[in-house]
């Protein structure tokens, strides 16, 4: 017996920009009796895809394109991918919010979804009356939806507003009992975008051990969206990579970040000025390598870091010495290494060319460059250059995780409680 409980088979969605009709009624009818016999839009081009950075030359821009993917029941599939990639357009259709222009989707269950603040809420009846109203939605008899109720309320933290019309909730309030709706009410599908970036820290904490609690003790199956790489690597099981519109990757949670960052790494690399070559030892070369030897920008909490330095010596200097800082994004020195290159033998080009190594799981998640400078102990400065190659630490898991966006330092020490 099959455990595929959603399949997508060649899914497409398109979207027409400026004005929707084709021009003429005969057309329109004629686009009318396609879409009733099951078939393509005659009158649909072919269009573009979803590349924003990319001036277009079609009025039809493809946010879906040629989509093929099967889930499992109880995998928890995390949806990574830039803005505009078409996460938020692949919820809609899996969750009937909207229709796929071509393609299939096939499902097996009931799905409650969480697209935006107030999704299936509707603002002029009360907290209790939503959550009854979006039970019935879903086929669940008054009785059922009774008995979860307690637990829904006592989840969302709103029971003194529950008789409340909710066009009176806040966000955060909104927000909190709409996901208690979708979580505990009885659905064989979870499906959930990055809304919970509305509430706290704390009840996003919270929100992801029920989806957890959801996915591996329930059995059911979440989809999940969120730019917290670190939710997504502690929550879900599968992961599911979209670019413009099309799905570069679907595989392992690990796997798909590792893709991911790559996709977005950019060379971060400094070569020096023409003005530098006359001094009497300079930096000619700096570069930050991932694990692959590849020059890089966004890096794994978990990855080592690697950097790559080419001094060119015109004038041998004994005592010389050089020092690597990292900075963070305002310029403060975080950590200093120092080391003597007087020691080090010079090729034929008069070249030292070192490669340092950052130890992971040290450096927290944030936004860093680098200083370096070579000098003598007396004073004198040969070169020195501040804020060169940029880097990211992304959060893929640390207990931290949940707070991601806030800044909580640059450095996750291994603190112990001994008492």
């Amino acid at each position: 017996m099959s455990n595929i409980i959603i399949k997508a088979e060649n899914l497409s969605k398109a979207y027409q920009l400026g004005e929707i009709g084709t021009g003429t009624l005969s057309r329109d009818l004629e686009r009318w009796v396609a879409r009733m016999r099951g078939k393509e839009d005659p009158f649909l081009r072919i269009g573009e895809t979803n590349d924003r950075t990319a001036k277009g030359s079609s009025d039809i821009v493809w946010s879906l394109k040629d989509i093929n993917f099967e889930i499992e029941q109880g995998d928890a599939v995390g949806i990574i991918g830039r803005n505009g990639a078409g996460k938020s357009t692949l919820l809609k259709v899996l969750s009937r919010v909207t229709s796929p222009t071509t393609g299939r989707i096939t499902g097996k269950g009931r799905i409650a979804s969480l697209l935006e603040v107030g999704t299936g809420f509707h603002p002029e009846l009360t907290g209790r009356e939503n959550i009854y109203l979006n039970g019935a939605i879903l086929g669940m008899r008054k009785k059922e939806i009774t008995r979860k109720f307690d637990e829904i309320v006592d989840f969302a933290g709103v029971e003194r507003y529950i008789d409340t019309p909710v066009k009176r909730y806040s966000s955060g309030m909104y927000v909190r009992l709409a996901f208690a709706v979708a979580a505990h009410l009885e659905s064989e599908i979870l499906i959930i975008d990055e809304v919970l970036a509305v509430g706290d820290a704390e009840f996003q904490n919270k929100c992801l051990g029920k989806m957890g609690d959801v996915s591996k003790g329930e059995g059911r199956t979440v989809l999940f969206v969120s730019h917290n790489m670190g939710s997504i690597k502690t929550l879900c099981n599968t992961g599911l990579l979209m670019e413009k519109g099309s799905l570069d990757f679907y595989g392992s949670v690990e796997d798909t970040l590792n893709r991911y960052i790559l996709k977005g790494n950019k060379p971060s690399k400094y070569i020096a000025p023409k003005n530098a070559l006359s001094k009497t030892i300079f930096i000619n070369e700096f570069s930050v390598l991932n694990k692959k030897n590849i020059e890089a920008q966004d890096f794994l909490f978990e990855e080592n870091i690697f950097l790559n330095l080419k001094l060119k010596v015109n004038t041998i200097e004994s005592s010389a010495l050089m020092s690597v800082t990292l900075q963070n994004s305002v310029g403060d020195y975080l950590s200093t290494f120092v080391e003597n290159i007087g020691k080090y033998s010079l090729s034929i080009s008069n070249e030292i060319s070192l490669k340092i190594m950052l130890p992971s799981k040290i450096i927290a998640p944030n936004s860093y460059a680098f200083r370096i400078a070579i000098f003598h102990s007396n004073g004198i400065v040969y070169d020195l250059i501040e804020s060169i190659c940029p880097i990211k630490i992304i959060d893929s898991g640390t207990k931290m995780a949940a707070f991601e966006g806030f800044n909580y330092g640059n450095f996750i020490l291994d603190y112990k409680i001994i008492e």
